[in-house]
């Protein structure tokens, strides 16, 4: 089976890729540099050449604040480039992966998020990431559509590295009243390995239960043993260009472990400080 990693350079693209060949993949990496999904015509050329099975499209963009001044960047790389990605991946009957956001929620929930449940996004990249799984579904017969949130993986900038980072600070504040479901990189792979079996579809992959940012942190500097002080503070106190949803646990069917585990896992296996 032959897969093709968009954004291979990316933090997910990263772990995606060693995980994928342990399942007896041949993966074809490609970053930015060596394809840019803005040029269809590149685009079209590149897949029918390699002729992949399957594609997991994780380029994108993802600066929250940025997309609301940057809405036009963000628009042509997270729907246009996924459009062309998408048409050449039906041309050539490949099987799509999108992956996608917590953020096309609105947030105004108190239960978990199912795929089912209506998409209401309150910021540009909610909106872009809304309208390329839109794209997905009208383009392609064969598809994934991955839900996920709040990742953290070895190889980019990340919530859990930004909280280690600032372990020696007198005062860290973290917000209290934004709740999620922290997610490891190499563990939403891993999920997205599970459901390639099932029907094609919408499917939320996030780590099992949940957390404030504040909750996250805690429990961060808790399991590497460091005492910091932290202090809980609200969404308001920490102003932000971009609106974020209060609330997007998703209901993730048990396809994660549960996140505490996760983080034990990547705290193991990174490079001490």
């Amino acid at each position: 089976m032959k897969a093709l990693i968009t954004g291979a350079e990316g933090m997910l693209g990263m772990d995606l890729s060693p995980v994928l060949e342990d399942y007896g993949y041949e993966v074809l990496e490609f970053g930015h540099n060596k394809l840019d999904i803005l040029n269809s015509e590149k685009v079209f050329e590149v897949i029918r050449d390699e002729k992949p099975d399957i594609i997991f499209h994780c380029a994108a963009y993802t600066n929250v604040d940025n997309a609301e001044a940057e809405y036009k960047k963000a628009y042509a790389v997270n729907v246009t480039g996924t459009e062309n990605i998408a048409k050449a991946s039906e041309e050539n009957g490949a099987v799509l992966i999108y992956i996608s956001t917590d953020y096309v929620f609105d947030g105004e929930k108190t239960t978990p998020y199912t795929p089912q449940d209506a998409v209401n996004p309150i910021n540009n990249y909610g909106l872009t990431k809304l309208k390329g799984e839109e794209a997905v579904k009208k383009i392609c017969s064969k598809y994934y559509i991955i839900r996920t949130s709040w990742l953290y993986g070895h190889h980019g900038k990340n919530f859990v590295e930004t909280m280690l980072s600032l372990k020696d600070k007198e005062e860290i504040k973290v917000v209290d009243d934004q709740i999620g479901c922290p997610t490891w990189t190499v563990e939403l792979a891993e999920g997205i390995i599970k459901v390639l079996n099932k029907p094609y579809g919408i499917y939320h992959i996030c780590g099992s239960g949940s957390a404030s940012r504040y909750e996250f942190a805690k429990e961060i500097f808790k399991q590497r043993g460091i005492k910091a002080n932290i202090t809980p503070c609200k969404t308001e106190d920490f102003p932000c260009t971009a609106k974020r949803p209060k609330y997007s646990v998703m209901d993730n069917s048990g396809l994660c472990k549960d996140w505490h585990i996760s983080l034990e896992d990547y705290l193991a296996l990174r490079v001490e400080d």
